[in-house]
């Protein structure tokens, strides 16, 4: 009967950390000032006809703490590549020289800082609300077993109280993340 409880403390866990993963991917996206070839993960380009990742029809490097040099594998791409990341509204502007796509970071205003801190806490939010929404699904997987006589209410009382724990664990490090992150930002 604690085989069933065990295996919904290691599913929830399991499920956690991939949204802690989820999280973690969609913050690298949020620029800090620092070059990062990350920031053109979920562009897509036409090509021939087909949208597909930047990073799969071009080779994507950091020059510098500032720049970003793409160079397509094929140099007809060199414009859908321009466009896509022109539409992609990351506020950056490319500058193509026939042969390379560079991309400029200029450096972050202060206004600009704090809309990208605003961002960062809304990914934060989102990774809490998804925290908690697989806490509520292990807790009525729980009340399930309860109901259906599988578990005594005590074991299901202390399996709650274990999902719990593990939820403030992640909620933790999603707070841990967003502070780091917010320092990065910051720093001028």
């Amino acid at each position: 009967m604690s085989e069933e409880l065990e295996l919904i403390k290691l599913d929830t866990e399991s499920i956690m950390k991939k949204a802690m993963g989820h999280l973690e991917a969609e913050l690298v996206k949020i620029r800090a000032g620092k070059a990062n070839p990350n920031m053109l993960d979920g562009i897509v380009a036409d090509y021939y006809g087909a949208p597909t990742p930047i990073a799969q029809i071009a080779n994507i490097s950091v020059l510098d703490a500032r720049t970003i040099s793409v160079q397509p594998w094929e140099k007809k791409m060199l414009q859908p590549i321009e466009r896509a990341i022109i539409a992609a509204n990351i506020g950056i502007n490319p500058q193509n020289d026939g042969n390379f796509i560079r991309l400029f970071l200029p450096p972050l205003t202060e206004e600009r800082r704090k809309e990208l801190v605003k961002r960062c806490n809304a990914e934060g939010e989102q990774g809490k609300v998804s925290v908690r929404n697989i806490r509520r699904e292990a807790i009525e997987q729980i009340k399930k077993l309860q109901k259906d006589g599988a578990i005594s209410e005590d074991l299901a009382k202390n399996a709650e109280a274990e999902i719990q724990e593990i939820t403030n664990r992640f909620i933790t490090l999603v707070e841990k993340h967003l502070e780091s992150k917010e320092k990065e930002i910051m720093v001028v």
